[in-house]
């Protein structure tokens, strides 16, 4: 069967480019609507999608996976935290999270701000999929949902149930969740700017000119003074946009050139080092003493946390992290998050090709680490290999499918 027609009115529907998740995993998901249809035919079921926009939709919500977890690339919410935490704006601060998916991220965006002392805002929370946006009304969650080793928030924030962990109606309150196509015409309009925009993991799924579009709306929706959080592969994006990076380490947070303020060069305080003063001939003369041997300094306790390479890469401290995650390979041997986190700190330190290879060996290891192959395929497009990040996106819509599957 020929299923290119309706990949382009996937295109033309959501911005979906075929290349980015496979044919393969469109088809699955065409083959499965058309069985639930009882339609034999794709010639049959191509005329049956362009007459209902119910069944559209069924479509568009077999072939959306959602993949999040809370405080997904922490980053971010840490430069939330920085940049938000002592001020106390006039107005309700505003916040845009599209996608949504199920909920986790703004969700972690609502917590994050309460917990810099932030009462004052809103956050609307935007997604194509009505299944998404239901579970994140929902608000029950999962193992899947809760990943990593801080989870002092789920303790506060969450209560046990024999479904899954529920979300207090406190942080459930302060998120007002929408359907929605950022690629509508009319998806900007009648919506006061906002102060911060997440939209992470979204544009690499669009083609070009789609990615073009969705960048100019998101531009339009954001402050003049405000922040735009993307993915790890999306930075690309956003500065071939004219914006600039926050450079809050890890956190792909990006401003409006132009709103970036303008410091005079300072010269950096010059300290001299003077020796101490000569007063050898205030003494007599001391006998030399016998040599005594040197004695042995214990050689310091090596630091291999993860999660202290990790705080130290949050905090820029690249160096630190980079040494932890070598110590850590050298006591323990071969791992994929060593290599994924090794990785990353050598992407924001603009070391392509020995980000490149760390990313290489993370996914040797892990051939299904789904990070991995994304900030591999994002850096080989800024690389200048269209037809290799193609592949590698392919790869991670693959271990998507498998997730959803």
């Amino acid at each position: 069967m020929n299923f290119t027609a309706l990949e382009q009115i996937l295109q033309e529907a959501m911005g979906l480019d075929a290349t980015t998740i496979g044919s393969a995993s469109i088809e699955r998901a065409i083959r499965e609507r058309m069985r639930a249809t009882d339609l034999k035919s794709c010639e049959g079921y191509i005329q049956f999608v362009t007459e209902s926009s119910a069944e559209l939709q069924e479509l568009i919500e077999t072939v959306v996976v959602p993949e999040t977890w809370f405080y997904r690339d922490a980053g971010a919410f840490t430069a939330l935290d920085q940049m938000v935490r002592g001020t106390n704006p006039p107005r309700p601060l505003r916040l845009l999270c599209v996608p949504c998916s199920s909920g986790e991220e703004p969700y972690s965006a609502a917590i994050s701000l309460l917990q810099a002392g932030l009462v004052n805002f809103e956050i609307d929370a935007i997604d194509i999929s009505h299944r998404a946006l239901a579970l994140a009304r929902h608000a029950v969650y999962g193992r899947n949902s809760f990943r990593g080793t801080k989870m002092e928030f789920l303790q506060q924030y969450f209560e046990k149930t024999a479904h899954g962990h529920a979300l207090v109606e406190q942080i459930k309150t302060r998120v007002n969740f929408e359907q929605g196509n950022l690629l509508d015409d009319n998806f900007g309009e009648k919506r006061a700017k906002y102060d911060f925009i997440f939209c992470r993991n979204l544009l690499i799924y669009f083609d070009i000119p789609t990615r073009e579009r969705a960048f100019r709306t998101l531009a339009g929706l954001l402050a003049n003074d405000g922040v735009l959080f993307v993915g790890p592969s999306e930075s690309g994006v956003a500065t071939n946009h004219g914006f600039v990076s926050t450079k809050v380490p890890l956190s792909f947070a990006f401003r409006k050139a132009s709103s970036m303020p303008v410091k005079a060069a300072e010269k950096p305080a010059v300290k001299i080092h003077l020796p101490p003063p000569d007063t050898s001939f205030l003494r007599p003369p001391v006998p030399p003493a016998k040599p005594q041997p040197a004695p042995v300094a214990p050689k310091p306790e090596k630091i291999i946390s993860l999660e202290q390479a990790r705080e130290f890469a949050d905090a820029g401290k690249f160096a630190e992290a980079t040494q932890i995650c070598l110590d850590h390979l050298e006591e323990n041997g071969p791992s994929s998050e060593v290599y994924y986190l090794l990785g990353l700190v050598h992407d924001a330190s603009n070391h392509r090709d020995k980000a490149r290879d760390f990313y290489r060996k993370a996914i040797y290891l892990q051939p299904d680490h789904y990070e991995a192959l994304v900030q591999l395929s994002a850096l080989t497009q800024s690389m200048g290999d269209s037809t290799g990040a193609l592949v590698l996106q392919a790869r991670a819509a693959r271990v998507m499918q498998e997730v959803k599957s």
